[in-house]
């Protein structure tokens, strides 16, 4: 119940300071450009990592990235760039 409270209470503070949902969220956003890059913004870990397969936890479930010659570049404490061919991509809800 208090989780709620707290989320409540922070959407009204967004909408008085007029901040965009993508801001203040902790929701994933996911870009895929092409076939050949994909980045991941509001992860919070990487699951699995192989050359053809890559799992990555967010706050709201993991995304799963299939393909081949995957590597994980640009990474940093908020997002993730992955790269090389990717052939599909699915999520898995844990709430």
């Amino acid at each position: 119940m208090r989780k709620i409270k707290n989320t409540k209470k922070q959407n009204r503070f967004d909408k008085l300071l007029e901040m965009p949902k993508e801001i203040s969220s902790t929701d994933p956003k996911v870009t895929i450009m092409g076939f050949n890059e994909m980045l991941i913004e509001n992860y919070k870990g990487i699951l699995e990592y192989q050359e053809f397969f890559v799992r990555i936890s967010t706050h709201i479930g993991i995304v799963n990235v299939n393909g081949f010659n995957l590597v994980l570049n640009e990474m940093s404490s908020e997002d993730v760039m992955i790269t090389g061919k990717i052939e599909s991509v699915d999520f898995e809800s844990t709430e």
